[in-house]
């Protein structure tokens, strides 16, 4: 029996960044489709690419897919829901409380939990109420709701009327009274989640080290709270079929070790394994061929692909001479999980170690490995990691001891529940970047940053941060207060966003961008990682994915002042040493890369 045939009435979908999440969910919602069932697709992602993956244009409300009967979609937009849940808790004290209490409200509603708890606002009521979706035989959501999300819904405070009027009586998520008549959609939404018989969490992954330990993070997490019937899709296993072919013999080696190495936890789980497809996965033709058997692989006419115009993009060793032009400052790699932004933190903390600079090398990804990927000590590189556990100890303790001394045992009580909000954890993950952030002023440090974006997603709105922290502790240390200035001075810190050249990782990386350019914070450059462009292949497969990244390519080119480009690399750990330096010996004629002659504006 497979994921079809067993499939449950809800499905959720979730993983890290371009593991391929949104595919998996399309084509098993177009399966489910062909069995005459009727099926309603929902994406919660904020860069959502339903729309252009199953070309028909989507909205808020359920729309038919062109050429799939029985098949639904709509498309959930966090931002707009976000701005409706804010009018919908601050509205009703419009004209009761003071201005400034409204503003008060304002601000703390526009960090990055109530977009986070908006869209979970906005899909309770498909999962919750059952008249919602009377009409679909089943619901499959393309990313599911984080630990993350599940954890600010446990909060009893959220829920406790009693909390009017007192100093607790708001949170990150507003008016905690207004919360209250959204209980019982909630708990139904929860109920839903755990029930078994009604919905199976299907946890998508790569057959890749980073990939298969986030999925098992997240099982982990998500079984705590509860969700205990779990699936694992394992997307784009790789099989070479060109023996003579290096790089695709080095391709099916590292999936086959990532996946003998899988987490214990994972192995339980039922699964399935799909191949790595010689074409995107764009249109209904290519995803109804990503859950076929393989030997239907080969009869399907894909869309060919045009020839690509050249498109002119550096070496990350292009970018060195101005990173380290000030003799100092900050470097961050931003990008989502899986994109090997780690790789590229440690190449630029090795290179600029290597030319005699002091570099710190720290990380704000709990499941980051910088101290593996360096590989060792190098000279002029301290390692350091930022701990959320121990930040959020350090910083709930701090707290108590100070906002809470003059409560009584009452107002201590409330403190203390709300600082179990993992909003906690942003604000003291936010303090503890602030400090290395703050070394910049003497030397160079190099962040690898978290994938989520929740840390810095509070840069949306800083005062948000500051009003929160003064609510709990009264003040902010110095470096905090300086960081905002310090991450929009363009001289002091420069962010390059990572991606790979596919649809989903770019397009995420831009909504990155987007999200950061609303706090005055523009990338130095992006980085266009794992690519197969300089590299000579003759596996088919590879072929044909090799002359796809052309169009992502230029989306970048499109988008950024700057762009590097590096190569997929045989054995890991190379990088660590080599992409700062240009392609090695298993790459192309250098022409595949020529250097950047303009950046765009």
């Amino acid at each position: 029996m497979n994921l079809i045939e067993r499939a449950p009435r809800t499905l959720f979908f979730t993983g890290k960044g371009g593991v391929g999440k949104t595919s998996v969910a399309c084509a098993t919602a177009i399966a489910l489709a062909g069995l005459g069932r009727r099926v309603l697709l929902v994406s919660t992602d904020p860069a959502s690419n339903l729309d252009e993956v199953l070309e028909t244009p989507l909205g808020p409300e359920p729309r038919p897919v062109a050429g799939v009967p029985f098949l639904f979609a709509l498309n959930i937009d966090p931002e707009a829901a976000a701005h409706a849940y804010r009018e919908r808790m601050v509205g009703p004290f419009r004209g009761v409380l003071p201005d400034a209490a409204v503003r008060s409200i304002e601000e703390q509603l526009s960090g990055a939990c109530t977009v986070e708890i908006a869209a979970f606002d906005e899909f309770s009521k498909l999962l919750g109420d059952a008249t919602a979706t009377a009409n679909f035989d089943h619901v499959v959501f393309d990313t599911a709701p984080t630990g993350h999300t599940l954890r600010l819904l446990e909060l009893p405070a959220a829920w406790a009327g009693f909390l009017e009027g007192t100093a607790g009586g708001t949170s990150c998520l507003g008016p905690l009274a207004g919360l209250k008549a959204q209980q019982s959609l909630y708990d139904a939404s929860r109920t839903a989640l755990v029930d078994s018989s009604r919905t199976v969490l299907v946890l998508v992954s790569r057959a890749e080290h980073a990939a298969l330990r986030e999925a098992e993070r997240t099982r982990l997490e998500l079984a705590e709270l509860g969700i205990t019937r779990q699936e694992l899709v394992v997307n784009g296993i790789f099989q070479a079929s060109d023996l003579a072919d290096p790089i695709a013999l080095a391709m099916q080696r590292r999936g086959d070790e990532a996946l003998a190495a899988m987490p214990l936890g994972l192995r339980e789980l039922l699964r399935t394994d799909l191949p790595l497809l010689p074409f995107g996965l764009v249109g209904i033709d290519a995803l109804r061929n990503l859950l076929a058997k393989p030997a239907a692989h080969a009869p399907v006419q894909m869309r060919p692909i045009p020839e690509a115009a050249p498109v002119s993009i550096g070496r990350l060793s292009d970018l060195v001479p101005e990173l380290e032009a000030t003799g100092h400052g900050v470097i961050l790699t931003m990008g989502k999980g899986g994109v090997g932004k780690t790789t590229v933190a440690v190449a630029i903390a090795v290179e600029l170690a290597r030319r005699g600079h002091k570099v710190r090398l720290t990380t704000t990804d709990p499941a980051a490995h910088v101290a593996q990927a360096l590989g060792g000590a190098v000279e002029g590189i301290r390692v350091s990691r930022i701990d959320p556990v121990a930040e959020t100890r350090a910083y709930s303790d701090e707290v108590m001891r100070t906002a809470g001394a003059n409560l009584d045992e009452a107002g201590r009580a409330l403190l203390a529940e709300d600082l179990r909000s993992p909003c906690t954890e942003e604000i003291s993950v936010f303090r503890a970047f602030a400090r290395p952030v703050d070394e910049g002023t003497h030397g160079f440090v190099v962040i690898d940053t978290a994938p989520t974006g929740h840390t810095l997603l509070l840069l949306d709105a800083a005062e948000s941060y500051h009003r929160e922290v003064l609510r709990k502790a009264g003040s902010a240390p110095e470096e905090v207060r300086r960081l905002l200035p310090r991450l929009r001075d363009p001289s002091f810190t420069k962010i390059l966003l990572v991606t790979l050249p596919e649809a989903t990782p770019v397009h995420e990386a831009a909504q990155l961008q987007k999200d950061l350019a609303r706090a005055d914070i523009f990338p130095f450059a992006w980085v266009v990682n794992q690519s197969l462009t300089p590299l000579s292949v003759s596996d088919p497969v590879l072929v044909r994915r090799r002359a796809n990244e052309g169009r992502y390519q230029r989306e970048v080119c499109d988008l950024a002042r700057r762009v590097a480009l590096v190569p997929w690399f045989q054995q890991s750990g190379d990088e660590r040493l080599d992409l700062v330096a240009g392609p090695s010996s298993q790459t192309a004629p250098n022409d595949f890369l020529p250097q950047r002659e303009s950046a765009t504006p």
